[in-house]
C-alpha cells in the first residue's frame, strides 16, 4: 500500500492562544479536502485552543516536546500522559534546536520515544547533520548513528507507525534547502537503515519527511521523491502559505 503523505507544521515558539484560533480559522478551508494528513505542532500554551478550534476538521494537533517520566519534580515539563489525555496525537522529538540548546541526548530521546508509544502518541523523530558534517562527507554515517541509537529496543510494530523527519541543520530557518536529490539520498538511507535494523516491511511502512526551509515553491518537487512522504514545515507553517504546501500538487 502506498504511504499517505503528511505535512506537519512546527510553530516553534510562535503564536499566542488568540493568534492560534485566528490562524486555524483561516487555515481550515485551505486544507479541507487535502490528500495529505495535516498536523500542527504548537507550543504547550496553544494545545487546548488548537484542539478546540480544529475539532471536526482534518487537522490534527501535535506537541513540540515531552518528558520521558510519567510525572514528578520536572518544573516546566509536560508528560506523554498529559498530552494524550488532552487529545494530542503527535509529538516532535529530537528537533535539532532541542538537541543543541537543551542538550538532549540520544539516550534521552530513546526514553522519550518509548514513553510516547506507551501513551499512544505518534512520534515525529528528527535527525540531521550540520554543514560541517556534510562537508566532511559523514552525513549518512551520522544519520544512521542517530537512528540506531534513538530506536534501540523499540519494536518493529511501533517503528512502522512512527514518523522520521530528516532536517539538515544547515537548512533550518536559513532559506537554504537541500536539493531534491540530496534530500532523497538521505531519506532513502534512513529507510535502508530501518530495513537493516528491522525488515523491509517496517521500512516500507514508516513515513519519512523532509524539513528545512520547505515552502510552497519547492514542496511538490521534494514530495515527489520516492522516499519522501511529506514535510516538517517551520516558518511557512505560520502563514496561509501552509495551505498551499498541504495542497502541493
Amino acid at each position: 500500500m502506498p504511504r499517505k503523505k503528511i505535512v506537519a507544521g512546527n510553530w516553534k515558539m510562535n503564536m499566542t492562544p488568540a493568534e492560534t484560533v485566528a490562524f486555524v480559522s483561516k487555515l481550515r478551508p485551505l486544507v479541507d479536502d487535502a490528500d495529505a494528513d495535516v498536523v500542527l505542532c504548537v507550543p504547550a500554551i496553544d494545545i487546548v485552543p488548537a484542539l478546540t478550534s480544529t475539532r471536526g476538521t482534518c487537522i490534527e494537533i501535535g506537541a513540540q516536546n515531552m518528558h520521558y517520566e510519567e510525572n514528578g519534580a520536572y518544573t516546566g515539563e509536560i508528560s506523554a500522559g498529559m498530552l494524550s489525555e488532552a487529545g494530542v496525537k503527535y509529538v516532535i522529538l529530537g528537533h535539532s534546536e532541542r538537541r543543541e540548546y537543551f542538550h538532549e541526548t540520544d539516550e534521552e530521546l530513546n526514553k522519550k520515544l518509548k514513553k510516547a508509544f506507551e501513551h499512544g502518541l505518534t512520534p515525529i523523530l528528527c535527525c540531521g547533520e550540520t554543514l560541517e558534517q556534510r562537508n566532511k562527507g559523514i552525513t549518512l554515517d551520522w544519520i544512521r548513528m542517530q537512528i540506531k541509537s534513538d530506536l534501540f529496543g523499540i519494536s518493529d510494530a511501533d517503528v512502522a507507525e512512527m514518523i522520521i523527519a530528516y532536517e539538515p541543520i544547515w537548512a533550518i530557518g536559513t532559506g537554504m534547502t537541500a536539493t531534491s536529490d540530496q534530500a532523497e539520498e538521505v531519506c532513502k538511507a534512513i529507510r535502508e537503515c530501518i530495513a537493516e535494523i528491522y525488515d523491509d516491511y517496517t521500512a516500507e511502512c514508516v513515513r519519512i519527511l523532509y524539513g528545512g526551509s520547505v515552502n510552497a515553491g519547492n514542496a511538490a518537487e521534494l514530495f515527489a521523491q520516492p522516499d519522501i512522504d511529506g514535510g516538517l514545515v517551520g516558518g511557512a507553517s505560520l502563514k496561509p502559505e501552509f495551505g498551499k504546501i498541504v495542497r502541493y500538487k
